[in-house]
């Protein structure tokens, strides 16, 4: 156990000295003291950078309890370390039963929050349906991911969302790198070490072209993949095209796919259709949320046996002879296996992370979702590129006089 704590507390330690945007963030609301003695509720993959912000927050004077948003994503040895280090509430562990899951997000409530940060969206569809008693004195919300914030208009629309949540995931700071430079990174990180196979030459399919499939195909195509690209949105689709990749229906370029990965927020992604014309040998994996998005019901219905064929790979072998392979059940591949996304663009995630909880605190606003001020992106921004030591031009006085004008075209 000791082993396993320490291990934990380097990642920890390593994460800490890579996001010097949080810890700016964090000296600012310390001093302030807004968050002091306010009671936070995470529901995050319980890994070495939310550790940080978890540790953030607490170190800015908040209470705070910790879940996973996951029931494969959480990173065991940074759980231990901050149970047995650091004294903080973290109720998870990898590989939770549905159970486990839902009386885990129970305990993270126990202590009545004042604000809850969210990534899917089951802590706040929890407490809307099981845990009513507790939205009262619930001041607001945050949301990381795209599949969270989904969930949560169709809440707003049918007027059942009973307090205002801060879109964290889209803000310009956040999809703008972490959906799309991190899962791009994190999820060939999980591919990686998931099969430790050779990408280059390879076909590669990507189900969805937003934020996060971009940034998918960007790597892929890096790493000398030749990628495919599959898209409901025309609009999304043309820009695939544009940015060199072959565009098609999922169900025809999965017969020439080596890998798939989707990454879309939607169910059935790769459904039985799919399956059945998926080519021999072909390796899938999902980095979108749930692991709803590759039907594995149709892969057991469609198969005779599975077996584990090494560790998070699991084995189908079809009826018609073919064999196909499942990474990590389905689960997110760049946490379930890999470590998450790299530290620097954690950093930018979290610090807006931290900001909307203190905006949500100081400000009274109206249920419902809402977005990120501009001034917190920008500030975000500034801050980053001050980590960076790189500064930037400003608009001279005639500069903003003419960008604001309207009579001089000249």
């Amino acid at each position: 156990m000791r082993e396993l704590i320490e291990k934990g507390k380097k990642r920890l330690q390593w994460a800490r000295e890579h996001m010097k945007v949080l810890k700016k963030v964090r000296e600012e609301i310390k001093e302030s003291r807004s968050l002091e003695g306010k009671n936070i509720s995470m529901a995050l993959h319980v890994e070495a950078k939310t550790g940080i912000l978890a540790l953030s927050l607490a170190e800015a004077g908040a209470k705070v309890k910790m879940a996973s948003c996951n029931p494969l994503s959480t990173d065991d040895s940074v759980a231990e370390a901050l149970r047995e280090e650091y004294g903080m509430d973290v109720y998870a562990k990898r590989g939770e039963t549905e159970e486990e899951y839902y009386e885990n997000l129970n305990r993270i409530l126990e202590h009545e929050p004042d604000v809850v940060i969210d990534d899917g969206g089951d802590l706040v569809s929890l407490i809307h349906t099981e845990r009513k008693d507790l939205i009262d004195g619930i001041k607001g919300g945050c949301e990381e991911t795209t599949t969270g914030i989904v969930r949560l208009r169709a809440m707003e629309k049918d007027g059942a969302l009973k307090f205002p949540v801060m879109s964290v995931n889209d803000a310009f700071m956040k999809h703008l790198f972490d959906n799309r430079y991190g899962t791009g990174q994190s999820t060939i990180d999980g591919l990686m070490t998931a099969t430790n196979l050779q990408l280059s030459g390879k076909k590669f399919l990507v189900g969805g072209y937003g934020w996060c499939g971009r940034g998918i195909a960007m790597r892929a195509k890096g790493m000398g993949a030749d990628v495919m690209v599959s898209e409901v949105d025309p609009i999304k689709a043309v820009e695939a095209k544009m940015d060199g990749f072959d565009v098609g229906p999922a169900k025809e370029n999965i017969k020439r796919a080596d890998f798939v990965v989707t990454a879309t927020g939607c169910k059935h992604v790769i459904g039985d259709e799919e399956i059945k014309n998926a080519k021999d040998g072909c390796i899938m994996a999902n980095s979108g949320h749930f692991n709803n998005e590759i039907d594995i019901s149709a892969l057991e219905d469609n198969s005779e046996f599975s077996r584990t064929a090494r560790e998070d790979v699991m084995e189908y072998s079809m009826k018609d002879g073919r064999k196909l392979y499942l990474l990590a059940d389905g689960r997110l591949v760049n946490l379930a296996v890999g470590q998450g996304h790299p530290a620097e663009i954690m950093d930018m995630s979290f610090a807006l992370q931290m900001l909307a909880a203190d905006h949500v605190i100081n400000n009274d606003l109206e249920d419902g979702v809402h977005n990120i001020p501009r001034e917190l992106d920008e500030k975000v921004a500034r801050l980053r590129l001050e980590a960076d030591g790189i500064k930037i031009d400003k608009l001279s006085q005639e500069q903003k006089e003419y960008m604001e004008g309207w009579e001089e075209g000249t």
